[in-house]
């Protein structure tokens, strides 16, 4: 990994974002924060409503920023289902002159009503709010690496994150 840069593990709920994101902010040697960790920390479990995301996604992003402006690299785990959840992260990576990462995480329909309907140890989000995101989600219109976390093992998922968070030729 390259000093200084920043990356976004994106994906709908169930898709193994965070199982993801903290192995591979180990191997790099990269902070990880989270959207549902995020919103626990600050006392906002439960609480969808539009207000509500706004907030966590606020404090998600200012956390980042305070990262960033350390020097340290950052993976940050959320959905950022829409453009606009997306942007603000741009616009950090552009103000700290970093490169920015986006590996989006997916899997087989079937594989995330099972792992939804499992007690995680961090996400609430059910298979109805798997449909209702599903519904609303603008796909990523830049460059992005894609794994599918039902056909990769951990091993693999690495290995090919590894491979494109190094290639300088990557990312925005």
């Amino acid at each position: 990994m390259q000093s200084h840069q920043l990356i976004l593990v994106t994906g709908l709920p169930g898709t193994g974002k965070t199982t993801f994101s903290i192995v591979l902010a180990k191997a790099c040697k990269a902070t990880h924060l989270n959207s549902d960790i995020v919103r626990s920390e600050i006392s906002m479990k439960g609480q969808y409503d539009e207000e509500s995301k706004a907030i966590v996604y606020s404090e998600l992003l200012r956390r980042a920023e305070k990262v960033l402006s350390e020097g340290k690299d950052l993976i940050v785990d959320a959905t950022l289902y829409k453009e606009a959840l997306r942007k603000p992260y741009v616009a950090i990576a552009e103000r700290h002159r970093i490169p920015i990462k986006w590996i989006e995480l997916s899997t087989d329909e079937k594989v995330i009503k099972e792992r939804v309907s499992k007690t995680r140890k961090y996400s609430e989000a059910n298979f109805e709010v798997y449909l209702k995101i599903k519904a609303e989600y603008e796909p990523l219109k830049i460059n992005h690496l894609m794994l599918r976390t039902d056909l990769l093992n951990e091993t693999e998922m690495l290995e090919q994150a590894r491979s494109y968070i190094q290639d300088d030729t990557n990312g925005t």
